[in-house]
């Protein structure tokens, strides 16, 4: 999905190492790097803010956007990105630049729209399995997400990728008989079955002791406070 958001990067000099990428991120910018359409990879540094807000839209990390690297300019997408695992914020992504007469290959979500029947009357729980295609198109006809009516879903019975609205412009990636969702019954206690039970019986249990036993001997080992 093409978007009115104008990205500037600022070009990164000298050695691209952690030390330099810290210095990136505490000046409040990011490192990023921009390549694709046959040219040379180039570092550069963005604002995450901007990022994030593009990330965060409705059409997401498929959003086409255009990039400002000094005095070139490109239609551009977000590929790849990292967040830090303790604090969640942004630390790297990938740009590619976008032919937009080039098909290329994306990831959209799926939407299920409606409250299955299966739902409604039969007392089971939507189970959606798949929420992401992989499809081929044009940069300009990328959808941000793909709506599928799942009105009709009734217990026992599957969506498949092969019951998405396929249209003319979009190829489908994804196996078409790959599961997308699909109505089950609320999980019941299960009761044991004989041969359960005597299996279970015929395999000891791990006694507390050498759980104590592996907490003492750590303690054991530690030198002594004087």
């Amino acid at each position: 999905m093409i978007t009115q958001e104008v990205v500037a990067a600022t070009p990164r000099e000298g050695k691209f190492n952690k030390n330099a990428a810290r210095r990136v991120r505490v000046s409040g910018k990011i490192p990023a790097v921009v390549y694709g359409a046959n040219e040379p990879s180039v570092a550069v540094e963005v604002d995450p803010k901007q990022i994030l807000r593009i990330l965060h839209s409705e059409s997401g990390h498929n959003s086409i956007f255009d990039l400002e690297v000094g005095d070139a300019k490109a239609k551009a997408m977000i590929v790849d990105w990292q967040y830090e695992p303790i604090k969640g914020s942004l630390m790297h992504i990938d740009l590619k630049r976008i032919a937009l007469d080039k098909a290329i290959r994306v990831e959209v979500p799926i939407h299920l729209v409606g409250v299955p029947v299966g739902v409604k009357t039969q007392g089971g729980i939507l189970d959606q399995v798949l929420r992401e295609v992989e499809i081929e198109c044009l940069p300009t006809d990328i959808p941000s997400h793909i709506d599928v009516d799942v009105s009709e879903l009734a217990f026992g019975n599957v969506l498949r990728v092969s019951d998405l609205p396929h249209g003319g412009k979009l190829k489908f990636l994804t196996d078409e008989n790959s599961t997308v969702a699909h109505v089950v019954s609320i999980k019941e206690e299960v009761v044991a079955t004989p041969d359960a039970v005597a299996v279970a019986a015929a395999t000891p249990a791990e006694p507390e002791v050498v759980k104590k036993g592996k907490q003492e001997t750590a303690e054991a080992a530690a030198p002594a406070k004087k």
